[in-house]
């Protein structure tokens, strides 16, 4: 369409409004698109022709493969300010799926092997789980603590039952902290690493601020820094994209430690709450009609 020359002011007005509207002429009949650019049939078939197409339905049909190719390539998106007022939904749905591969692979990239087996290693380890976690972060942590159940991990969320102070308190060498702030520049999160710290608590932090004083009080840190600002942005979508997958990773690896065993205890744990609602069911009084 950018290349061909010889075309009629028809075919030119029809090319110029595929080339503007690619996505809706896409799915449209041909009918729409004459009445929409004030031609005929004929004259579509014949542009169609003239591109080296057999009609009208073979052209849409390259013209909606161009469109999912233009879908599922990446983009680099900013991860502060995804999308525009102007941007059409689907465009919305392509910058926030381009932005989550995009915080993914950055996080892929950075994360450190020895760093994960040694993390999987202190969550096996631990006697109790305690997630230190507030905001949007705190529903990743729930999501963590969701899945752990599932194997017979249980973890709690520090501000759920108690204040945190409490909940650190009361930990002790053979337990887990884990912290997950992106910005690092939590002031009580650094007083309770620092606690823990001399109470000889064992200690994970996840973070996106390599420069967070959290990290020299921490035993062990994970670090995935993103290009999304402190304050300034729409929503934390890269940095609770990054977490997600961490926490997913973490979990899948702790898993496959004992990958036989829970599959096996996941299979009884299954018979079991069969057996029950079928228990349940037998003793329910009936229901007089």
């Amino acid at each position: 369409m950018t290349h061909i020359t010889d075309l009629t002011d028809n075919e030119k007005r029809i090319v110029q409004y595929i080339k503007k509207n690619l996505e809706a002429v896409s799915t449209m009949s041909i009918q729409t698109l004459a009445s929409k650019t004030y031609t005929s049939h004929s004259a579509i078939v014949r542009l169609a022709k003239k591109f080296n197409y057999s009609g009208f339905k073979a052209m849409r049909q390259a013209i909606s493969n161009d469109v999912q190719q233009n879908i599922t390539q990446l983009n680099d998106i900013d991860a502060n300010f995804p999308f525009s007022p102007d941007d059409s939904a689907i465009n919305i749905a392509k910058n926030i799926s381009d932005l989550t591969i995009n915080a993914i692979k950055r996080t892929l990239i950075q994360v450190n092997e020895e760093e994960l087996i040694s993390s999987a290693k202190m969550i096996i380890d631990s006697k109790r789980l305690v997630l230190f976690a507030i905001g949007d972060t705190q529903i990743r942590a729930r999501s963590l603590q969701s899945k752990l159940v599932k194997i017979n991990k249980f973890a709690i969320i520090a501000e759920e039952y108690s204040d945190e102070s409490w909940s650190a308190i009361n930990l002790d060498k053979n337990d887990l902290a884990i912290f997950l702030s992106y910005t690092g520049n939590n002031s009580n999160y650094l007083k309770l690493l620092k606690f823990l710290k001399k109470q000889d608590v064992p200690t994970l932090l996840i973070t996106g601020n390599p420069n967070s004083k959290l990290i020299d009080y921490a035993d062990q840190n994970i670090t995935i820094v993103q290009n999304e600002f402190d304050v300034f942005k729409v929503s934390t979508f890269a940095s609770q994209m990054t977490f997600e997958y961490l926490l997913n990773t973490l979990f899948a690896i702790v898993y496959s430690k004992s990958y036989k065993q829970n599959l096996i205890k996941m299979q009884s744990n299954y018979d079991k709450l069969m057996q029950n609602d079928i228990l349940n069911n037998a003793t329910e009084p009936k229901k007089r009609p």
